[in-house]
């Protein structure tokens, strides 16, 4: 099966001060010092993966004060062009909202709401066609998810996550097709319920092992065609290549010390519809 990549428009923040200091999931480990130069190199690599498949890359300016800020996904969720701002449910992250408000509307969105209720971005919303799929159960509050439905004007469906070590959406779920609705997910980190709905909605969805999943093999990129995933999932290589896609695996190892791999590193930026 031939599958067409679409050139995306990503933004993504450097970890130039990235530690792990506090532990807001089960990944962080203050005891588990960062290799700060191989952070950096291993985002350096990500950065040129996007830019040499015809991508465009823009740049959040780090903060000091806020180490997390490399994990750009959770600042806010933007779809035709408009941003819904994320709300943080930790206070160690609570700086960031306004920051990445505030680089929006320098950059030419004119549609920046900021939220009344928690949500971390696409850390807990991922976009397809018909579907703004919500998690919810460890950060985003259900009341997100009517508020990104009046927002967005689109169908939100809630999934609620159980398992603690996949505390977002984008740790156990990834659109790999926004245009076709196909998806791959872990099924395990999931509710009964939130599995039978994703069953009934993506049938022929790509499903993940949990050995894969622990390796955040879910928290990938994908533009139609490409994938970029960690490169320890190994068990999603050869399925994924069976659907037409093509899996480039990525090293960020320094960056899952803190619970997050390709796809927390890499909001997109969703463009307004062309006008007819």
């Amino acid at each position: 099966m031939h599958r067409d990549a679409s050139p995306r428009r990503y933004l993504m923040c450097p970890p130039a001060h990235f530690r792990v200091t506090y532990s807001i999931n089960p990944w962080m480990d203050p005891a588990k010092p960062v290799d700060l130069p191989l952070a950096l190199t291993q985002w350096e690599d990500l950065r040129d993966r996007y830019l040499s498949l015809g991508h465009t890359v823009e740049l959040l300016e780090p903060d000091a004060t806020l180490p997390d800020m490399v994990y750009a996904a959770n600042g806010a969720t933007v779809v035709d062009g408009r941003v819904l701002g994320a709300r943080f449910a930790f206070p160690e992250r609570t700086g960031e909202a306004a920051l990445h408000r505030d680089w929006f509307r320098a950059h030419g969105f004119t549609d920046v709401r900021e939220p009344d209720h928690v949500n971390e971005g696409e850390g807990d919303f991922a976009v397809t066609s018909t579907y703004l799929l919500a998690g919810r159960g460890f950060r985003s509050s259900p009341l997100s998810h009517p508020e990104a439905q009046e927002f967005f004007g689109r169908p939100v469906i809630g999934l609620d996550l159980i398992d603690p070590r996949f505390y977002h959406l984008d740790t156990a779920l990834c659109v790999l097709d926004e245009a076709a609705d196909e998806v791959m997910y872990y099924p395990g980190a999931f509710s009964p319920g939130s599995r039978g709905v994703l069953a009934r909605l993506f049938p022929g969805a790509l499903i993940a092992t949990e050995k894969d999943a622990l390796a955040l093999g879910m928290n990938a990129v994908s533009d139609g065609r490409h994938v970029l995933l960690p490169q320890a999932a190994v068990g999603l290589f050869g399925p994924l290549r069976e659907r037409g896609y093509e899996p480039i695996g990525i090293d960020l190892s320094e960056l899952l010390k803190g619970g997050g791999s390709v796809k927390c590193c890499t909001q997109e930026l969703r463009p307004a519809p062309a006008a007819p």
